[in-house]
């Protein structure tokens, strides 16, 4: 037996474009957060250069593992396990893998 699907009434149709201007209100918003993250993101890699310049200036290693640690376990306790993937993430960006 052949099932149909019923044609959408006019109340359904123009029920659809309203529920789409929150949607992409939203998605915009997400947009300009995004934009913000990659804008946060490159300036970290800025400062993390920096460090290292001058750790590496003074004579230490380029990388610090106990920091890198503080900074897992405050994205961890903070976002829960997908936080240290982040994290893992952004200290890779900002000093490459080790």
């Amino acid at each position: 037996m052949a099932t149909t699907t019923p044609a959408p009434t006019e109340a359904g149709t123009a029920a659809a474009p309203a529920a789409d201007e929150p949607i992409a209100r939203d998605r915009e918003r997400i947009d300009e957060l995004d934009r913000r993250i990659i804008d946060l993101v490159r300036e970290r890699m800025e400062v993390s250069a920096r460090i290292q310049r001058a750790r590496i200036g003074a004579g230490g290693r380029r990388v610090n593992l106990s920091r890198e640690m503080e900074i897992l376990t405050r994205y961890r306790e903070r976002l829960g396990r997908p936080g240290t993937s982040l994290a893992m993430t952004l200290l890779e960006l900002c000093r490459g893998r080790v």
